[in-house]
């Protein structure tokens, strides 16, 4: 083999820096390259429907001397709650406990004149809430009504919701998307260019709100003794986020 006339270490020494300026060419020439101009925008979509579902919290409270006369007390209004709502068609499934709790109850001294008297148990407390789904709302205000005459004496939250709300969403996301491409258009025409495709787009999860208008429920709740109910309805929110590519005259 002939050797070569350049000591070995001189020839690393060429190689690395020819293949240093190879980089630094490419380098230079990836930087020439011009960005792609963009116009990124948010749309909003919204669409409202009626519920079909209300979700209530109810709760049985009872005081008595004793633990165990409070709770015995609580489990039987509560027993007749649960068969009464059973009676009027809720199924199992939509009825869940969702809190249980036994406390003490104490009497605190009057201290005002600097003595150190002790609170004196005075009794217990047993307070048991159940969460229960209504899918009939034309028995929401009976329901609601019959249970308090069984015992429930505290609670009375209620959320409006719907059991399969995709078509709504389905529609809010649509009008997100079109509010996107107008508010775009109109930035593209008050700077004199012209919109291209679609780079990126992406969705901001949203939760539903309620919106104030009210539904006649007259008819549904005609009974003097029923809790008159304004369901309203629910309004599904959608914010996507779209990256357009401006056109290159």
């Amino acid at each position: 083999m002939k050797q070569s006339p350049f000591p070995r270490n001189l020839r690393t020494a060429v190689l690395a820096l020819a293949l240093a300026g190879i980089a630094s060419t490419s380098a230079l020439a990836h930087d020439a390259v011009p960005r792609e101009a963009l116009i990124t925008v948010a749309g909003e979509g919204r669409a409202s429907v009626a519920p079909d579902m209300a979700i209530l919290s109810l709760s049985v409270v009872k005081d008595a001397k004793t633990a165990r006369e409070a709770l015995d007390a609580n489990n039987k209004a509560m027993a007749d709650v649960l068969n009464a709502l059973k009676g009027a068609g809720i199924a199992e499934r939509d009825l869940q406990t969702s809190g249980f709790a036994v406390n003490p109850q104490y009497q605190y001294p009057d201290n005002s004149d600097g003595g150190n008297r002790q609170p004196v148990l005075t009794g217990y407390q047993v307070a048991n809430t159940l969460t229960v789904r209504v899918r009939d709302l034309a028995k929401l205000g009976e329901i609601i009504d019959q249970s308090v005459t069984l015992g429930i004496n505290q609670g009375g939250g209620i959320e409006f919701t719907n059991d399969a709300p995709e078509a709504t969403v389905t529609e809010a996301r649509k009008k997100a998307v079109s509010d996107a491409i107008a508010k775009a258009k109109v930035l593209a025409e008050a700077a004199g260019v012209s919109l291209g495709r679609v780079v990126d787009i992406s969705e901001t999860p949203s939760r539903p709100e309620p919106v104030p208008m009210m539904r006649s429920m007259a008819k549904e709740f005609a009974a003097a003794d029923a809790v008159p109910i304004a369901t309203g309805e629910n309004s599904y929110n959608v914010t996507v986020t779209v990256t357009f590519a401006i056109k290159q005259e």
